[in-house]
C-alpha cells in the first residue's frame, strides 16, 4: 500500500490558495452564476413561486422529454409528494453554447426561461434582461 507521505516530509500543500479565484472549480462557478440569476430575481417572484429549489448537474439524464429537441439547458420539476418545485440547470451543455463568450448572460435566461414555465408567463416578463 503506497502511502502519500512517502519520505516524512509531509502532506502536499494546495497549488493555489483558497483566497485566490482560481481555486474554484468549474463547477462552483457555475453553481454561483446560477445563485447569483436566483438571487436577482426573488425580490420581484420569490412570494410568487412559493417552495422553489435551485440545483445544477453537469449533464442532463440521457433520456429527453418528448416536446424536447436537441439537448436541454435546464428542466423545471414540479412539486410532487409535499417535494418543493424545482430548477435544474446543466452545466456542459451551457457551456457549450456560451462558447466561449460570457456565460453569465446564458445561466440568467436559462433561469428566467425554467421559472417563466413555473409562474405561467413570458420569461420577459419574469427578468426585463431576457435575451440580452
Amino acid at each position: 500500500m503506497a502511502r502519500r507521505d512517502r519520505h516524512g516530509r509531509g502532506l502536499r500543500a494546495p497549488l493555489m490558495p483558497a483566497s485566490l479565484p482560481g481555486h474554484r472549480t468549474r463547477g462552483e462557478l457555475f453553481d454561483s452564476l446560477v445563485i447569483d440569476a436566483a438571487e436577482r430575481l426573488e425580490p420581484r417572484w420569490g412570494s410568487r413561486w412559493g417552495r422553489l429549489e435551485f440545483g445544477t448537474e453537469d449533464v442532463p439524464p440521457s433520456d429527453p422529454s418528448p416536446w424536447e429537441h436537441g439537448v436541454p439547458l435546464g428542466r423545471l420539476f414540479p412539486a410532487d409528494l409535499g417535494q418543493p418545485s424545482r430548477v435544474v440547470v446543466y452545466r456542459r451543455p451551457c457551456e457549450e453554447r456560451a462558447e466561449g463568450t460570457d456565460l453569465a448572460p446564458l445561466v440568467r435566461d436559462v433561469v428566467a426561461e425554467q421559472l417563466a414555465h413555473l409562474l405561467n408567463c413570458a420569461p420577459e416578463d419574469v427578468d426585463p434582461d431576457f435575451g440580452r
